[in-house]
């Protein structure tokens, strides 16, 4: 079974920093496109990417020789580093003139770069905007500028080992999922009825979701509360703190490692994870499902999760900036996002079939999932909530918790 991701990301335009229209997808070939000729000088040119291992990299590397038969001038020079430490490097890297021409780095950071000077503007935006899916160029777009080229736009979902729970049996909301756990336990000392990186707001901000609320307000752009210590925020982390009693294992036990290895040796039955564990997934032989999160009321819609756009940035102090712009619109044509849909499982930025069973689960997620804010405060809310994450699940009051978190992030305004 085939189907196109585009209908599906296409809910995503009415959430916060969703405005601009999805557009259709051009082959790229166009002047100025992923195919257009290299700079006019000719001159011998290495440009320095970074990007994440465990398959981005193996993408680039692939990407880049296929790019040097195209472009024989140029060259590409495939360097490690992880996503969530981009921003933070480039910030020391680039004015020290030891930086990367072209780097990787999650959406939300985008207010951060954007601030700090250390991007450009998306050449051809016009042209990209038409290539990408709407949501992607609207999530890297900033006051009204668009930065940036977006290389995969992805959520996480529930995943279900199919041995230790079956189709039918995989709870539509939190309070069955807490019941049917119950009793999983007690039939399953050795096991775990769902496992998640509990340490992580990545994840644990689907409980503050209820009736709408969402981080920064409907538009993800109101930095005068988080709203996250609403009503809804507070009896969302209730019911989070209450998986403890289905899953009796400490905060600092239970982060990614943990709870993906669980699910990998199947003594976890659900997991809530994203499309980068697919393969170690299927490599380890679990035949598992993927659908939507449990809705936190009965009968309601599954719970929103963070939706991202991996962006690949030009930076600010590239000598080479023209001829970085023209390999990261190469990186969204077609046949590099395919590419990079079979090596890393990723959801592409374009409009392309998937026939993968586990990619049509987050692509139904996707229609519930909103976009990570990108105000510069989402660094401020990365550095405070992880602790209350933690703190809530170890037992701590949920109210002076998320208190004390709203006032740590607002602190920065």
């Amino acid at each position: 079974m085939k189907k196109r991701i585009l209908a599906s990301i296409l809910a995503l335009s009415s959430a916060a920093m969703m405005f601009a229209g999805c557009g259709n997808q051009t082959t790229g070939t166009s002047e100025g496109g992923a195919d257009a000729p290299a700079a006019s000088s000719g001159e011998t040119v290495t440009l320095k990417v970074w990007e994440s291992v465990d398959g981005p990299d193996k993408w680039i590397q692939q990407a880049g020789e296929k790019f040097t038969e195209q472009n024989p001038n140029i060259k590409i020079e495939f360097v490690n580093v992880e996503l969530g430490d981009s921003t933070s490097a480039i910030a020391l890297d680039g004015p020290a003139g030891t930086g990367p021409d072209l780097f990787a780095a999650p959406h939300d950071k985008l207010g951060e770069l954007v601030v700090g000077g250390h991007i450009l503007p998306t050449a051809n935006a016009d042209q990209v905007k038409e290539q990408v899916l709407g949501s992607c160029s609207s999530a890297l777009t900033y006051d009204g500028t668009m930065y940036g080229y977006p290389t995969s736009a992805e959520t996480y979902a529930l995943f279900y080992n199919k041995a230790l729970i079956s189709d039918d049996e995989v709870p539509k909301n939190w309070d069955d999922l807490y019941t049917w756990g119950q009793s999983f336990r007690e039939a399953n000392p050795d096991k775990y009825p769902i496992v998640m990186d509990v340490t992580s707001v990545y994840y644990t901000i689907l409980f503050t979701t209820g009736n709408g609320n969402r981080l920064f307000g409907a538009s993800g752009a109101d930095t005068s509360s988080s709203y996250l210590n609403t009503d809804d925020a507070v009896n969302g982390m209730k019911m989070f703190q209450k998986l403890h009693d289905i899953i009796p294992v400490a905060s600092a036990d239970l982060g990614t490692d943990t709870a993906d290895g669980a699910f990998k040796a199947g003594t976890a039955a659900m997991h809530i994870t994203g499309p980068w564990n697919v393969a170690s997934f299927t490599e380890a032989g679990i035949d598992f499902g993927v659908t939507t999160i449990p809705s936190l009321t009965n009968g309601g819609d599954p719970a929103a999760s963070f939706s991202g756009t991996r962006g690949m940035f030009v930076s600010a102090y590239s000598d080479h900036p023209e001829e970085a712009a023209q390999f990261a619109q190469f990186l969204i044509s077609e046949e590099m996002q395919q590419l990079r849909y079979e090596i890393t499982g990723a959801l592409p930025s374009i409009n392309i079939p998937v026939d993968s069973e586990a990619a049509l689960g987050f692509i139904a997620q996707l229609d519930y999932a909103f976009p990570m804010p990108s105000v510069p405060q989402m660094t401020a809310f990365w550095e405070s909530s992880g602790s209350a994450s933690c703190n809530i699940w170890d037992g701590a009051d949920v109210k002076a918790e998320l208190d004390a978190l709203d006032s740590a992030i607002i602190a920065n305004n």
